[in-house]
């Protein structure tokens, strides 16, 4: 068998978001899906993006994907990976695709001397919190993630005096 980790190429938007509206359905968040395959590969590969993904391939297959992009630390002074999504298909999780995905990020943030690899997950998703935990990872359960869309996003912009 055999895995392969390599970075989205163009013209695979439509792949990278049938990723997204997998981990959506998986998260019962499907209803927040707003994404077009335009979007995603504007994001990805139009000019400058600031959007990046992996693909995760199991003979040739492409099984699993993580997006993410640049964040910084004011603190470290420099810049970190934001995992927004991280998901392998059910068929083929336990095979070590999604710690492959994950050990490719840290490298990327490792050859690039950035300071952090970071991302969320859902308080009751227990399964991922004992991957995360097992590779490492810290739960930040003194930080609460914050978010502003929609309706009171635009109200909060529309209130500048």
């Amino acid at each position: 068998m055999s895995l392969n980790i390599r970075r989205a190429r163009p013209g695979e938007a439509g792949l990278v978001l049938d990723f997204v509206r997998e981990l959506a359905e998986y998260e019962k968040l499907s209803h927040e899906v707003e994404a077009t395959e335009a979007d995603i590969e504007h994001a990805l590969f139009g000019h400058d993006p600031r959007l990046f993904c992996a693909i995760a391939e199991w003979n040739g297959e492409p099984v699993g994907f993580a997006v993410w992009f640049l964040n910084f630390s004011t603190f470290s002074g420099r810049h970190g990976i934001y995992l927004e999504d991280l998901y392998v298909r059910p068929s083929h999780r336990g095979k070590g695709l999604g710690k492959a995905l994950l050990v490719y990020l840290a490298q990327e943030c490792v050859d690039h001397g950035w300071s952090r690899l970071q991302w969320a997950v859902l308080d009751w998703n227990a399964p991922s919190i004992a991957f995360y935990k097992s590779l490492g990872a810290v739960m930040l359960d003194d930080w609460t993630l914050c978010r502003i869309s929609g309706p009171a996003l635009t109200r909060l912009a529309g209130s500048a005096s």
